[in-house]
């Protein structure tokens, strides 16, 4: 069993806690997730199995989509609506809809956070959520991100909250994206609902549920859920080779780079529709190109 389980993980279940599920189902131990989620949102869950648990980390570096709810006038202890509470006004003066569009210009490109306390960001060898439990003060690193699209989604307005449409890199917070939103707007604000509805090329329509696996192995189709692993590398460019030249790929070989090859590196060797394995420019000789990931069964 090779390829992509685009799961819609439920609310109340760790990331990790939907890869234990599914080594359960399927009996096989070689399951991984590509990014993680908190327990309290729901959302694309790409779930690599067999020989795809390969491109994790290439999966884990692509675009994601969420739709974020901000919630103005209340701010808490994790940015979201589950911390304790540690700021709260009225919100006398609602912003307009041209005022909210003119504060998310300020967020779109590359920008700067600065990770929530509780969240899993190592300083100094511990997780930033251990000091945030232990009542210690710890200085947080500032870390870009970039934010291709960031869009109102203008029936969603009401007096105290607004929803927006992210679309941003690896490493992007949403909470404090929402935070600081509500700061320009001149509010407290935190995070109520997260959806994550995209994940790279994997989007909300591709996924299953639990309850659907379920069903799958239970009638031995388990095969049809799965995406090929192409569909997780959209986002890399691809060389085409023949019979021969596959054979070549499957044993691992170094290759000669062709004269049109790809601007993105790595990049996807492929034999028509089959993804052979992911290479790179040989750091040493860039007229070579040589594998990082083989796709041999």
């Amino acid at each position: 069993m090779k390829g992509i389980l685009p799961l819609w993980k439920p609310k109340g279940m760790t990331s990790h806690d939907c890869v234990m599920k599914i080594r359960k189902l399927l009996h096989i131990k070689k399951v991984g997730h590509t990014g993680t989620l908190d327990p309290e949102v729901e959302g694309v869950l790409p779930i690599c199995i067999g020989q795809a648990t390969k491109i994790v980390p290439y999966l884990t570096n692509t675009k994601k989509t969420y739709i974020a709810e901000v919630k103005l006038g209340i701010a808490t202890e994790t940015e979201d609506g589950h911390g304790e509470l540690i700021e709260s006004v009225n919100v006398t003066v609602p912003p307009s809809q041209q005022t909210i569009e003119n504060v998310l210009q300020l967020f779109r490109g590359n920008i700067t956070q600065i990770p929530p306390m509780y969240s899993a960001v190592k300083v100094k060898g511990k997780k930033l959520y251990e000091y945030a439990r232990a009542n210690e003060q710890v200085d947080r690193p500032k870390r870009q991100v970039s934010i291709f699209n960031l869009e109102l989604l203008k029936e969603s307005i009401r007096p105290d909250s607004f929803r927006v449409r992210v679309v941003c890199s690896k490493g992007t917070y949403i909470r404090t994206l929402c935070v600081d939103i509500g700061d320009r707007l001149g509010y407290p604000a935190h995070m109520g609902e997260l959806y994550r509805t995209a994940s790279g090329g994997i989007e909300k329509e591709d996924t299953v549920t639990f309850q659907q696996v379920k069903e799958a192995v239970e009638h031995d189709n388990m095969n049809l859920l799965l995406l090929p692993v192409a569909r997780g590398l959209g986002h890399m460019q691809r060389v085409y080779v023949d019979s021969t030249v596959k054979k070549r790929v499957h044993y691992g070989q170094k290759l000669a780079k062709p004269t049109d090859a790809p601007e993105t590196d790595p990049f996807l060797i492929m034999a028509g529709e089959e993804v052979l394995a992911i290479y790179q420019t040989h750091p040493n000789d860039s007229s070579v190109m040589k594998p990082v990931r083989v796709f041999n069964d």
